[in-house]
């Protein structure tokens, strides 16, 4: 059951990344705004629901936190990744290594290539895939 989860909730947010960003012609910040008003409205009519049926739901806060070990290797990784970036990227800019500049300019072309021969669902897919790989521990691993 939990094999078939992951590829499915892949597509579901690939289908909803292609249709915003590419059919509505909308920006990613549109995505993640809509995403958190929809889920704000359905936590707001779940709880109103069980206010009015007399349920109490129990809310566990540690249950939703992560450790502060992971939250620091987690934004460690993409503050060194966001710095190397810059900083390849200004020496680019400056000019005074040509080789880099033309590697640079040749990565986004190659980026951009890529960007126009795939669908957005499947650089999505690939996308939460990795990140799924990458960040979120495997399933069964001890």
């Amino acid at each position: 059951m939990v094999a078939v989860v992951g590829p499915l909730m892949g597509l579901m947010s690939g289908t909803l990344v292609y249709y915003h960003c590419v059919y509505q012609n909308s920006s990613v910040v549109s995505l993640f705004a809509d995403v958190f008003i929809v889920l704000l409205c359905s936590l707001a009519i779940l709880g109103l629901l069980f206010r009015h049926m007399n349920i109490a739901v129990p809310v566990d806060p540690l249950h939703w936190q992560i450790s502060q070990d992971a939250a620091n290797s987690l934004f460690a990784c993409l503050a060194n990744t966001l710095g190397a970036a810059e900083s390849v990227l200004r020496v680019a800019a400056t000019g005074h290594d040509k080789r880099l500049f033309l590697k640079v300019v040749a990565c986004l072309y190659v980026l951009s290539v890529i960007g126009r021969a795939i669908s957005g669902v499947t650089v999505a897919y690939v996308a939460c895939n990795y990140i799924q790989r990458k960040f979120l521990p495997q399933i069964g691993d001890n």
